[in-house]
């Protein structure tokens, strides 16, 4: 048993190492706030300057914080011609390790908490 437990802490330690540039660029409320208007633009991507007014910020905040969530393999960009568009990657591997992550920490909290009951 305890064997198992220390495979999951550290499946669990990997797991956070591999999310950790995604969590911390989607723990930002404006980074929140710019996933949502894109989730709102269907997935087919929005320009900054759309963001940047319905976010209240300015272009190059907007752009920095877009750099950020870039960098982290949550959102991506496509060029039309002189026009950049940005949307959230719908390849889903990084909102899959986040998932397994949170799936693999839930698993074990309640495996502990069924141990502690007994």
């Amino acid at each position: 048993m305890k064997q198992e437990c220390q495979k999951q802490i550290d499946a669990i330690t990997t797991g956070f190492h591999t999310c950790r540039t995604a969590f911390t660029a989607i723990g930002d409320e404006t980074r929140q706030d710019i996933l949502l208007l894109l989730i709102q633009s269907d997935l087919t991507g929005i320009r900054v300057q759309e963001i940047s007014e319905k976010v209240h910020l300015s272009r190059p905040s907007v752009s920095h914080h877009l750099q950020i969530l870039k960098e982290a393999g949550i959102v991506d960009m496509r060029k039309e011609g002189t026009k950049n568009y940005y949307y959230i990657r719908a390849d889903n591997t990084r909102w899959k390790q986040i998932k397994s992550l949170v799936d693999l920490i839930y698993d074990s909290v309640i495996q502990v908490a069924e141990e502690n009951a007994i």
